[in-house]
C-alpha cells in the first residue's frame, strides 16, 4: 500500500454495514511521511452518532445472553484473524499515523498479546460464593456487563488503544462505539472488515468517525454506561466532568511528562540502548516517551557526550523506509507546536546541543511532519520544556544533586505516568519503586509500559476515572458486581433456624432484629 496509489474514502460501521454519510463536513487525511493528501474523513453528525448508539444497544440483550463460550470463539476468531492479516494492518498504521512500520509491527504484535490475554475472560470474570454466613443462608457475588460503552482514541496507537477497550469490553457482554482519531483512521476501517469476516454480530462494534460532537452524544444518553478515552489532560477532565454530569463510568488516561533517572552506578550501554527507544520511538509521540533525563553529576558530563552521538545517529525519515529508525510526526500543526517549544527552550535559556528542525530528507519526503532528535541540556524543572508535554523527539537533560532531589521533581510534577531510574544498586531501586510519585516505574528499563496481564495506567493528572486499562483492570471497568443472599430451604418449605435449635424464646428474639437476612 503506497500512499500515491490510494485515496481512501473513510466510511463508518454501523450495525455490520460500511455506511457514507452525505451533507458532513469532511477532513483530509494525509501521509506524514510525504505531506500527501490520501484520503477523507467524514465528521460524522450527531443522527449517525444515536444511530451508532441505537444499534450497539439493540445488540445488548442478545449478546449478553449468548454463552459465555460463544463470545469467547469471537474473540479467538479476531485474535487469529489479526495474525494472519499482520503486516497489512501494520502497513496501514505506517501509512496514515507514520510509526515506523518495524514500531508498527510490534504495535500489532502487542495487541495480539492483550487479545491474548482477554481469551483468559472466563477464569477472570468467575464471581465469589460464600457458604454458610448464617443459617440456610449462603451469598454469591456476580459479575455482570453494563450494557453499551463509547471509546476515543487518540492518532498516536490507533491499534493498542482498540485492543485495551473492545475486547474486553465485548468478551464480558457489552456492546461497544469506537470513535478513531480522524488523522489514523486506516486500521479500524481493516478491523471493520475483519468483524464481518468473523460474523461478528451486528451492533455489537460499532465504528464512528467525528470530532467532539460524537462523545458529545454520550453522556446524557441513557442507552449508554460508560466512556473511554486515552488523549490529553484537558480532554479527559472536560470528559470526567461530562460523565459525572451524566452518570457515566470513565476510564480516562491522559497525558504525560516521563522522567529518565540515571544514577553513577548505571550500565552505559543499557541506558543509552533504553535512552534513544524511549526518547525517539514512536517520534516521542507516546504517553511513556522519555522526555526529561535527569542525570547525577558524576556522569552528567559523559553521559551527556553519549547521547547527542546516540541522538545523531538515529535515521529520521520515511515510516516504511527499512533503513530508518523514526518517522514523523503526525501532522504540519504538531511539527509546529514541537518547533514552538524548541524556540521557548533557547528563549528561556537552556542549551540546544542537538537541534532536529529541517533534518536531511529524500525529495520524497521533503514535505513530510519531520522533526530529528532535538536535545537541550541545562535544564531546570522551572522551566516550560521540562514542565509541560511536548508530545516530540525533544529531550531535557538537567542535573540532579542526588535520588532524593529527583524524587522532589517528580513529586512536584503534575502529571504522574511513567517515571524509570538506570542503576544497578538495589537501595536505589527500592526507593524509587517506592516513592516516585508515578504510576508506572521502571528499573533499567526505558518504557515502563506494563505488559498485558497487568494494568496500565497513571496517576494525578495522568489518569482520570476509576480503573487502568489491561489485565483484571481491563475487566473491572467493564463490569458490575451483583449480590445474591440466598436462603435455602428443604422442599417442605419449613426450616430450622440456629436460633430455634437453641431453644431461644419469642422473647428474646425480638429483642434484636438483624439488619441482614439471618
Amino acid at each position: 500500500m503506497s500512499s500515491h496509489e490510494q485515496n481512501f474514502k473513510i466510511r463508518n460501521f454501523i450495525h455490520g454495514e460500511w455506511v457514507e454519510e452525505s451533507d458532513v463536513e469532511m477532513v483530509p487525511l494525509y501521509n506524514p511521511s510525504t505531506g500527501e493528501q490520501i484520503g477523507e474523513v467524514p465528521l460524522s453528525s450527531e443522527k449517525s452518532s444515536i444511530e451508532s448508539i441505537d444499534s450497539a444497544y439493540s445488540a445488548y440483550d442478545s449478546w449478553r445472553k449468548l454463552p459465555l463460550s460463544k463470545r469467547m470463539s469471537y474473540i479467538f476468531d479476531l485474535r487469529q484473524t489479526i495474525i494472519d492479516q499482520e503486516e497489512d494492518l501494520a502497513v496501514a498504521i505506517a501509512v496514515d499515523q507514520a510509526k515506523h512500520i518495524s514500531e508498527a509491527r510490534g504495535e500489532i504484535r502487542r495487541i495480539i498479546e492483550i487479545i491474548e490475554t482477554t481469551c483468559s475472560v472466563p477464569t477472570l470474570l468467575q464471581g465469589e460464593n460464600l457458604q454458610g454466613i448464617s443459617a440456610n443462608i449462603n451469598g454469591r457475588v456476580v459479575k455482570e456487563p453494563l450494557g453499551v460503552f463509547g471509546g476515543v482514541s487518540p492518532f498516536n496507537f490507533p491499534a493498542l488503544v482498540f485492543a485495551w477497550f473492545v475486547p474486553f469490553a465485548i468478551a464480558v457482554g457489552n456492546t461497544f462505539i469506537y470513535k478513531p482519531s480522524t488523522q489514523s483512521p486506516l486500521f479500524m476501517q481493516k478491523i471493520g472488515d475483519i468483524f464481518n469476516t468473523i460474523g461478528l454480530p451486528k451492533g455489537v462494534v460499532n465504528i464512528i468517525h467525528g470530532n467532539r460532537t460524537i462523545p458529545g452524544t454520550w453522556y446524557e444518553n441513557p442507552k449508554i454506561s460508560g466512556v473511554c478515552l486515552v488523549g490529553s489532560t484537558p480532554t479527559a477532565k472536560k470528559m470526567a466532568e461530562a460523565c459525572g454530569r451524566g452518570g457515566k463510568r470513565s476510564m480516562l488516561l491522559g497525558g504525560a511528562k516521563n522522567i529518565l533517572v540515571a544514577m553513577e552506578d548505571l550500565q552505559p550501554d543499557v541506558f543509552i540502548d533504553n535512552f534513544i527507544h524511549s526518547c525517539f520511538g514512536s517520534a516521542g509521540q507516546r504517553c511513556l516517551a522519555g522526555s526529561i533525563v535527569a542525570a547525577v553529576p558524576e556522569i552528567y558530563d559523559s553521559l551527556l557526550e553519549r547521547m547527542i552521538e546516540a541522538g545523531k545517529g538515529v535515521v529520521t525519515g520515511d515510516a516504511l523506509d527499512p533503513d530508518v529508525y523514526m518517522g514523523p510526526v503526525i501532522s504540519a500543526a504538531a511539527k509546529k507546536k514541537i518547533e514552538e517549544y524548541i524556540e521557548i527552550g533557547i528563549k528561556e535559556g537552556s542549551n540546544l546541543v542537538l537541534d532536529g528542525r529541517n533534518p536531511e530528507l529524500p525529495e520524497k519526503n521533503k514535505h513530510g511532519y519531520f522533526v530529528a532528535p532535538t536535545i537541550f541540556e541545562g535544564v531546570t524543572p522551572c522551566r516550560t520544556i521540562a514542565k509541560e508535554e511536548i508530545f516530540g523527539p525533544v529531550v531535557s537533560v538537567m542535573k540532579i544533586r542526588d535520588l532524593d532531589d529527583v524524587l522532589e521533581i517528580i513529586r512536584a510534577q503534575p502529571f504522574g505516568n511513567g517515571a524509570c531510574i538506570f542503576t544497578q544498586n538495589q537501595y536505589y531501586t527500592e526507593k524509587f519503586i517506592s516513592e516516585a510519585n508515578a504510576g508506572m516505574v521502571g528499573v533499567n528499563v526505558g518504557v515502563c509500559a506494563p505488559h498485558p496481564y497487568l494494568p496500565f495506567g497513571g496517576i494525578k493528572d495522568s489518569h482520570l476515572g476509576t480503573n487502568k486499562v489491561q489485565g483484571k483492570d481491563g475487566i473491572d471497568f467493564f463490569v458490575q458486581n451483583k449480590i445474591a443472599t440466598i436462603r435455602v430451604a428443604p422442599p417442605t418449605g419449613h426450616y430450622s433456624s440456629a436460633a430455634a435449635e437453641k431453644g431461644v424464646g419469642a422473647k428474646e428474639k425480638a429483642a434484636v432484629r438483624s439488619c441482614v437476612a439471618s
